[in-house]
């Protein structure tokens, strides 16, 4: 890895089940302090390893031919983009959450049979980032996987800011506690089949924007198809400015992360 990432075989300390559709786990180790720059709410990769595979097999990097060497497949583990909900430098923790809807993805598999003391390796880029610039009126809109940016974003925006979040879960059992000193009001939708279809698109086109004149900021975070068709509305009929909008497809329905990640890398990049 360069040396702006970071990466670090972490333990399991315990499992909370928030909802009925999502899990948080607390990773604990000495190594979490590595990750003590970099901010909440932003991408990680987590490395899960094989069955019966007590250790983290991170792939190396051959700088002199720019490429990943990874390891045999009997201890390869599987890669998956998450988010790093939080962190705690006194008790050596990170907290890191995931929706969990059977056990067909490996991630949402790990996290439902993970016990305390089961590892698990993280990396992650070694800075801090602004999740969101200065604006007086924002508009938050997510599905279940963007639940941990959107907290985030929430419980760090300023008491003087105002706007709306919807957020799309299964049912209102999986509402969460969102805490705020801001004047942003949140909604949350339901949809108990995500894979067929999201109701965010149509949810955000009824909702009052602000005045002209007014600075604004939109943050989508959800499906592959949304954030296409949120785009095209804040960009193309709209008429947002770049600046305005920051989209990002965490998944694709039907598609495993591998299979789906150029398209989303594409989607995320057209702004």
């Amino acid at each position: 890895m360069s040396r702006k990432t970071i990466q670090a075989e972490l333990t399991v300390k315990k499992k909370t089940v928030i909802t009925p559709h999502y899990i948080r786990i607390t990773l604990t180790g000495e190594e979490v302090t590595l990750f003590a720059n970099t901010t909440p709410g932003t991408n990680n990769k987590i490395f899960i390893p094989p069955a019966g595979i007590d250790k983290i097999y991170f792939p190396d990097f051959d700088y002199e031919k720019r490429q990943w060497i990874h390891q045999p497949e009997e201890v390869r583990p599987v890669v998956r983009t998450y988010t790093h909900r939080g962190f705690d430098a006194v008790n050596k923790e990170m907290y890191i959450d995931f929706v969990v809807h059977g056990d067909n993805g490996p991630a949402s598999a790990w996290a439902m049979r993970c016990q305390p003391g089961d590892v698990l390796g993280v990396a992650m880029h070694d800075r801090a980032t602004e999740l969101v610039p200065p604006a007086d009126w924002y508009f938050l809109i997510g599905d279940a996987t963007a639940i941990p940016v959107l907290s985030n974003i929430l419980e760090n925006l300023p008491a003087g800011a105002k706007g709306r979040a919807i957020i799309e879960v299964h049912d209102e059992a999986d509402e969460q506690v969102v805490h705020t000193s801001s004047g942003v009001t949140i909604d949350w939708i339901h949809n108990d089949n995500p894979e067929a279809g999201s109701l965010l698109a149509c949810t955000a086109r009824r909702e009052q924007l602000p005045q002209p004149g007014v600075s604004k900021f939109a943050y989508v975070a959800a499906e592959f198809s949304t954030v296409k068709a949120l785009r095209h509305y804040f960009r193309k009929e709209l008429n947002w400015t770049k600046e305005e909008l920051d989209a990002f497809a965490y998944w694709r329905a039907g598609m495993s992360e591998e299979h789906s990640a150029s398209e989303r890398h594409q989607e995320n990049a057209e702004l």
